[in-house]
């Protein structure tokens, strides 16, 4: 029989869009593959993730611990995406994940867009949980993100309160600084099951010694668990 142009066209049609579909296919192939080297690469590394209430400090944490510049803005959506830097502190190298403030209740539609950020919550080993020391409410906020993480099925990680903004909990409180390290034992967060926390102000650079301290236990722990081959030995005499 024969074929009208109309058919030929048809035919070149379907070619075409055969070939984009097979060109799409290997593409995301590709980026599969990639992903899950990044993935191999990345679980080689102890992980530890940024967690808080939005406002407590995350980003300014996160540029404290990668001595980089990372936007801080005083907004929802300032870190849409998770940004992840290598960090070495005492020879001891882990990656460091930021992640969106959680937001008390947050909308259905938009859960879908942090799953990603929130991801790496999930895939970390280690949490440092912000909290803003400052705010009236941050026992609401503690709450709030630990809820989130139930959510997300992140909540049986290992976790370090960083209690932020504690020079401004001074002022608020009229409390001198000797005094709260006498009173804080005893006074703040002793209903927690958690393993360690730590106190700072990252804008008056205080108890960062201590705080690095405890980040770096907790991730020294883990990465020579991992590596153990890799544990200094001490010298035998």
């Amino acid at each position: 029989g024969m074929r009208g142009p109309g058919e030929k066209e048809l035919e070149t049609d379907k070619r075409i869009v055969r070939d984009k579909i097979s060109l799409l296919k290997s593409k995301l192939e590709k980026i599969e593959k990639q992903a899950f080297t990044q993935r191999k690469v990345r679980n080689q590394y102890v992980r530890v993730a940024i967690v808080g209430y939005t406002n407590a400090g995350k980003s300014s944490l996160m540029r404290l611990l990668s001595k980089e510049k990372v936007l801080v803005e005083n907004q929802l959506f300032a870190t849409l995406d998770a940004t992840v830097r290598k960090v070495v502190i005492r020879q001891i190298p882990f990656l460091l994940s930021d992640t969106v403030g959680f937001i008390r209740k947050l909308p259905h539609d938009l859960v879908a867009c942090f799953k990603s950020t929130l991801a790496e919550a999930c895939e970390a080993d280690i949490l440092l949980h912000v909290v803003d020391l400052s705010s009236s409410e941050y026992q609401r906020h503690i709450h709030t993100v630990n809820e989130t993480l139930k959510e997300i099925g992140a909540i049986d990680k290992q976790v370090i309160m960083v209690y932020n903004k504690l020079d401004q909990y001074l002022a608020n409180e009229q409390l001198h600084i000797s005094q709260f390290n006498q009173t804080k034992s005893l006074a703040l967060g002793q209903h927690d099951q958690i393993n360690t926390r730590a106190y700072i102000s990252i804008t008056e650079k205080l108890g960062i010694d201590e705080f690095r301290q405890v980040l770096f236990e907790q991730v020294a722990n883990l990465y020579y668990t991992r590596y153990p081959y890799l544990r200094p030995q001490s010298k035998s005499i």
